[in-house]
């Protein structure tokens, strides 16, 4: 446990208690809780002074620090957010300066641990606190972020009435004893939820005569055609970091009423490589590898590699998302074959004609980009004013559209992004120049417009790609639940010891060095490692969660 220490009279007091008592970073962390505590008082008692609404742009005098990453769409582009004109024109619409600090990409969580280490922290920062170790309570406990309610409820007028209108996503953005810990990321429709499934070359399957497979054992025969009928190294690719995570969301191992991880069953949570059904999976995926229908390479594929082999027609069945993948992929591969054709295909099932039980799903609350205040903030009122404002009318239209007669015009009442952002004169794909003037293509503390994905999911496919990719799931989808402090510690190891188990087995059984009778052997030690206790953790969580 880390504890941030800011003046030198804190420090002594850490340092005389270490050499009085001898006692380690526990007693500092409670110290600093009753710091950030004492913080977040005094913020309650200034914030029962006002009770005025916001006037926007604010009057101030005041500079802000905020921690965010920077959109992978504007690599290459641009190499700050100060130098994106969506946050040049939200500082301007708010009044509020900001000072910007971005982690580098794909080191968000190890520069996040560093930062916090160190005390010196901004004034607010954009993470999934909801996967914080112990969640966000315990993070507020800890002080580094700040309880929000009476925040909210005085200065927070837009965010507020938006949790009044949707109760069901009031719950889940807040704690099991009903701290408020940011402002959250949600996607505000329906059909904003689902976004990833099976992708196929649709031009093979014309050619070879072949219908759109459903079942598994669909499946294999068209990965062998694609094989031994048009050449694919690669007939099935997908992304892997040694742990086959896009299967996670449920393609092809759902098939067999199971998922990668934990999930609803009838109430119940389970967890997917415990069950027997496991096996079957396994025993599939070893066939398939080993007659050449999966990736060689699957425990490594990035997404370099990935776009490689969909490119130069190593792989014709992948796993991606409507607007990152399947509207990628498209026109580069076309690039070299005018005749290729993408389309998204069903989750499979085992039997012909049942409906797919797993899929991908999303809550309306995404988890990411969630933005929290810190205890150091220098002034917590005009933080939660600023990010109240995205939640306005206002602040709906420049997160999800940008700026009006520049990334968007009103088209009889709709809100219609311009030639500079779906047709770039200097070449940008639409989902670079979109990321330089909205955030509605990327998660970050607003309410997500449906009207965006209309427009964003251009080609035919993507659009019945919606469809296509519908599944039961929301029905086995956990809601945010999140362990007590003390049960977070607990679950952390036991999972660890887990999912170590589970990767190192599964990769051995599918890629062929161990046996497929080895699986008996693995569930042996699954039951050694106190898995039943790590049920009963998630379990009592969701039990707490459903009593917010």
């Amino acid at each position: 446990m880390v504890t941030v220490r800011k003046t030198k009279k804190s420090l002594l007091a850490v340092l005389l208690t270490v050499f009085m008592i001898l006692v380690s970073l526990t007693t500092a962390c409670s110290s600093n809780t009753e710091e950030a505590e004492q913080n977040s008082a005094k913020q309650g008692e200034a914030s029962q002074k006002s009770n005025e609404a916001t006037t926007y742009p604010i009057q101030t005098d005041k500079k802000l620090t905020y921690w965010a990453g920077l959109n992978s769409n504007l690599a290459g582009i641009k190499s700050s957010l100060d130098e994106v004109p969506f946050f040049q024109e939200w500082q301007k619409r708010t009044g509020v300066p900001l000072t910007f600090i971005s982690p580098t990409a794909g080191q968000q969580n190890e520069a996040l641990n560093v930062m916090l280490a160190s005390g010196e922290l901004p004034d607010v920062i954009e993470h999934s606190w909801i996967n914080f170790p112990g969640g966000p309570e315990k993070a507020i406990k800890d002080g580094y972020i700040l309880k929000l309610n009476d925040l909210i409820d005085q200065h927070a007028p837009n965010y507020k009435k938006y949790l009044q209108d949707h109760p069901e996503v009031d719950r889940m953005v807040k704690t099991d004893t009903g701290s408020y810990f940011g402002f959250p990321f949600i996607r505000g429709d329906e059909s904003l939820l689902v976004f990833q499934g099976p992708i196929v070359r649709q031009d093979w399957l014309d050619e070879l005569g072949l219908e759109m497979p459903t079942t598994i054992d669909e499946w294999y025969t068209v990965l062998k055609a694609f094989k031994e009928k048009k050449g694919a190294s690669a007939p099935l690719s997908f992304l892997s970091d040694g742990r086959l995570a896009a299967l996670s969301n449920g393609a092809f191992i759902g098939a067999y009423g199971i998922n990668l991880g934990f999930y609803l069953d009838n109430g119940q949570i389970k967890y997917g490589p415990a069950e027997p059904q496991y096996k079957e999976f396994l025993a599939t995926m070893s066939k398939w590898y080993a007659e050449g229908l999966l990736d060689k390479n699957i425990a490594t594929t990035d997404s370099k590699t990935l776009d490689a082999n969909i490119i130069t027609g190593a792989t014709g069945v992948s796993i991606g998302n409507a607007g990152s993948n399947l509207g990628k992929w498209t026109p580069l591969l076309s690039e070299q074959n005018p005749k290729a054709v993408l389309a998204p295909a069903p989750y499979p099932v085992l039997n012909k004609g049942d409906v797919p039980r797993f899929g991908q799903y999303d809550n309306p609350f995404a988890v990411n980009g969630t933005a929290a205040i810190t205890s150091t903030s220098k002034d917590p009122e005009l933080a939660v004013k600023m990010l109240d404002y995205a939640y306005s009318e206002e602040g709906h239209m420049l997160f999800n559209f940008g700026i009006e007669g520049v990334s968007y015009t009103m088209e009889n009442g709709y809100p219609t992004y311009t030639d500079l952002m779906m047709k770039n004169p200097d070449k940008l794909a639409p989902a670079q120049a979109l990321s330089l003037y909205i955030r509605g293509n990327y998660f970050g503390p607003f309410v997500q417009d449906k009207r965006y994905s209309e427009q964003y999911n251009v080609l035919p496919s993507q659009k019945d790609a919606i469809q296509v990719w519908k599944t039961e799931a929301k029905s086995t989808k956990l809601p945010p639940i999140t362990a007590t402090p003390e049960e977070s510690t607990e679950l952390a190891k036991i999972m660890t010891d887990v999912d170590t188990l589970v990767n190192e087995m599964t990769l051995k059984i599918i890629l062929g060095s161990e046996p497929l009778s080895s699986y008996e052997s693995y569930m042996e030690r699954l039951s050694t490692l106190n898995f039943d206790r790590a049920i009963e953790i998630q379990e009592a969580a969701l039990e707490r969660f459903n009593k917010r």
